[in-house]
């Protein structure tokens, strides 16, 4: 946001210079990013006119100049400038002025004489426009020195913003705060109605919803488009950074950055009414005022006039509607737009707009009105013009609310670590303009409704430490003694966890909390999830409710960079919605690991042959975790959209209550997914949950046996649907206490086998504590497994 110094003075009156002014904003959260300084240096520089202008005799690009400048005779000045002409009224640097590094002395050109110089706004650290001289009015004192004329000296202030202070996006709004941290008060300003002098109007309609749920619009009839923008208005639309264009357009942009409400105007002859918003329909044109000719979704809202594209909404007006040099009626038109429903569209469009910039942080909606009622003002009293009323549509129901909040002075010692008087809390939260009531215990304060950013307490706690100033917040060390507790034996931290990963060659990976809400489509992984009121952009504009996305993601760049072997891991906490029945609830976090893999196995190295990693090297790196925490996975075919049909997995274990939990899950990305992130190579990924997962039974010492174990080997014939872990739980509960360990040694499909079935050959090696087996005992044991697995698997002895 850039703004004149001298401009914002003229809403808050503080008696602090340049550098204490800039050193507030920057303590205050308003980071001041440049100062340019304006009109430091214009000694003897003055308003003057040319009376005449000959071509030089001896250049085709010079003039020989005959300028009036309040003095006792007129100037002979040489001038290249393309639009120096009798009766122009520009600037003037007498002889012994200073313009940057230049002294202006007696000069010959071409051989005549030159005693001054007519400038440019460049020359004079005005404006980068060095097209020409500078123009001013026709009704401007000759011979006036220019810094009082332009009210100089001034400065551009640029500021840096956060997401959350959308209402300093004017003026207007960044006074409060300097009227705050000064000690001061914003000055009155005059949003009263401009009494209606026409009966002629457009109606206006709302057709979106939540998207837009208040739209005003004014007609103003016998305007005239050529009105000359006044000096005052176009010098402080320069000094911010906007180039003025014409009357009617600069008075929009003049109330946008005063007040922070943007606006358009429309040439009325152009209109027919009733004008509306409503949502564009897939593949409606529209022409912008850019020339750009686009075709329209339904994912943009457009302001339609008898139901026919205008303009889009939020960001850019139509080039059929725009106002011109010949336009005599217009008109005004303010909105408020929910934030999600203009972010990312100029984005999609590769259009970036102020309009736009601030409908995506939130306009305050209640400024709508205001606006068209400045507008309407300046617009008759500049230009003459006869306003007719003022139409407004609203859905008060979506319009957003200020609530009011509780501040506790308890709360507020507690947090800040001070204690502040009544006054000065009830001075500063008034000069930022929130309505404040005495409580017992504290106030009840309701925040202006430009303040999207204030709704809780702590909020509230905010303000008054950024105003009352962060340097004077004193720093203590806690007043009670340090508890240090050990880490719970039962739990596996974080740091071993870590340890494990990097033991077997990750790299540890930190992504943001928030996603596109486009990405998540992609994952179809939309349930529950949590959308942030005021995101930074709609990139990372909801919670993330899953790690896989950005891991991926950010898999997906490495890959892009030329790495051929990928493999990360991250732990972070991810976020969830509460149910209907609990709305009420705050969203629901919980710690999650998830790591991916793509590439080759093992490094590149000359003693192994070279293989693609595939799903056993992640589940066995899974395994290795889930062995160092003493607990053993069930692994069980996965339906997730986002994992390869035959190719994933979900995760269960069983607490030592007996409870199977669903941990994660684990396998290949769906193929349609790798194409739509523009992955070529094929990615294996799992995600748990943390807490569930690092829970652990603590070891405990057991007897060993005196006595010799058995080992007897079965070869099994199971239907292939059979998995090894249904077929390595029947065997653990039917065996019980005898069984020391269960092997796995060979797997066989083919020859001898009919079709839908496989061999599975296992090892059970047996071992009593009291005694030695006889073969009485484990043919026993395996008379009852081969049963059991009969009945329960349809597993039948391989003769």
């Amino acid at each position: 946001m850039k703004f004149s110094e001298n401009w914002l003075r003229s809403h808050v009156p503080v008696q602090a210079d340049r550098n204490e002014l800039v050193t507030t904003l920057t303590a205050i959260g308003l980071e001041v990013e440049d100062v340019v300084t304006l009109g430091a240096s214009l000694d003897r520089v003055v308003v003057a006119r040319i009376i005449e202008a000959e071509r030089h005799p001896e250049a085709d690009r010079l003039q020989v100049c005959k300028v009036e400048a309040g003095l006792e005779q007129p100037l002979q000045i040489v001038c290249g400038a393309p639009n120096a002409r009798a009766g122009l009224i520009a600037p003037l640097a007498l002889l012994g002025a200073q313009i940057g590094d230049l002294t202006i002395k007696p000069a010959k050109l071409r051989g005549i004489e030159s005693n001054g110089m007519l400038c440019s706004a460049k020359e004079l650290g005005l404006d980068n426009d060095a097209s020409g001289l500078l123009e001013l009015p026709e009704d401007a004192p000759i011979g006036m020195p220019l810094r009082d004329y332009l009210h100089l000296p001034d400065a551009s202030i640029e500021i840096k913003l956060t997401p959350n202070r959308a209402d300093c996006f004017s003026v207007r709004g960044i006074a409060y705060d300097v009227a705050a941290a000064c000690g001061s008060a914003v000055a009155a300003f005059d949003v009263s109605a401009v009494p209606a002098a026409s009966a002629r109007a457009l109606p206006v309609e709302l057709h979106a919803g939540a998207k837009a749920p208040r739209y005003c619009g004014r007609v103003i009839e016998h305007v005239d488009a050529n009105t000359r923008t006044p000096l005052w208005m176009a010098e402080r639309l320069r000094r911010s950074g906007i180039r003025p264009v014409s009357f009617l357009v600069d008075v929009t942009q003049y109330i946008m950055l005063e007040l922070g409400q943007p606006m358009h105007a429309y040439d009325l002859d152009t209109l027919r009414g009733p004008v509306g918003v409503r949502r564009a329909r897939a593949g409606e044109p529209l022409a912008l005022l850019d020339g750009r000719q686009i075709t329209l979704d339904d994912e943009f809202l457009i302001i339609t006039d008898a139901d026919r594209p205008i303009a889009l909404a939020g960001l850019m007006g139509g080039m059929d509607t725009r106002v011109t040099e010949n336009t005599r009626h217009v008109f005004l038109e303010a909105a408020y737009f929910a934030p999600a429903s203009i972010m990312g569209r100029g984005r999609r469009l590769g259009l970036h707009t102020d309009a736009g910039h601030r409908f995506e942080r939130g306009v305050d909606p209640e400024l709508s009105l205001q606006a068209i009622e400045v507008a309407t003002r300046l617009i008759t009293e500049l230009t003459g013009g006869t306003p007719g009323p003022t139409m407004e549509a609203s859905l008060p129901e979506y319009l957003p609310q200020p609530v009011p909040i509780r501040l506790r002075r308890d709360r507020i010692a507690r947090v800040l670590g001070l204690t502040m008087e009544d006054t000065e809390i009830e001075r500063i939260l008034s000069a930022l303009g929130m309505r404040v009531e005495t409580l017992p215990d504290g106030w009840k304060v309701t925040p202006p409704s430009r303040r999207f950013d204030i709704s809780i307490e702590e909020d509230l706690i905010e303000e008054l430490a950024r105003i009352h100033g962060y340097d004077r917040i004193p720093t203590t060390l806690p007043g009670t003694a340090t508890q240090v507790s050990a880490p719970a034996e039962t739990r596996l931290d974080d740091a071993d966890i870590r340890r494990q990963f990097v033991a077997r060659d990750y790299l540890e990976t930190i992504n943001y909390a928030f996603v596109d809400d486009a990405l998540l489509q992609e994952w179809q992984c939309q349930q529950h999830t949590v959308p942030l009121a005021n995101p930074l952009s709609a990139e990372l504009a909801v919670m993330r409710p899953s790690l896989l996305p950005g891991l991926i993601m950010a898999l997906g760049r490495n890959l892009s960079r030329q790495a051929e072997r990928v493999r990360l891991f991250e732990i972070g906490k991810v976020f969830s919605s509460p149910s209907s029945a609990q709305a009420d609830a705050p969203p629901a976090e919980t710690l999650r690991i998830a790591a991916a893999i793509c590439g080759s196995a093992d490094a590149e190295q000359w003693a192994t042959t070279a293989r693609k990693a595939d799903f056993y090297d992640l589940k066995g790196d899974l395994e290795s975790l889930a062995i160092s925490i003493g607990t053993a996975l069930e692994f069980v075919p996965s339906e997730q959209p986002f994992g390869h049909p035959g190719r994933s997995a979900d995760i269960y274990r069983t607490d030592d209550a007996g409870q199977r939990q669903r941990l994660g899950w684990i396998g290949q990305l769906h193929p349609r997914l790798q194409r739509a992130l523009d992955i070529g190579t094929e990615i294996i990924a799992f995600e748990l949950d943390a807490d569930r997962l690092r829970q652990r039974t603590l070891p405990e010492a057991a007897e060993l046996s005196r006595f010799p174990s058995v080992r007897r080997d079965l070869a099994f014939i199971v239907p292939n649907h059979v998995s090894w872990a249904m077929i390595s739980a029947t065997v653990h509960t039917n065996v019980g206490t005898l069984l020391r360990e269960l092997r796995l040694f060979d797997r066989y499909t083919g020859t001898g086998i009919e079709p839908g079935y496989k061999s599975l050959a296992i090892g059970l090696i047996l071992q009593d504590n009291s005694r030695t087996l006889t073969d009485r005992d484990v043919d026993s044991v395996t008379d009852g497994l081969i049963a059991a697995l009969d009945r329960d698997h349809s597993a039948r002895i391989r003769s």
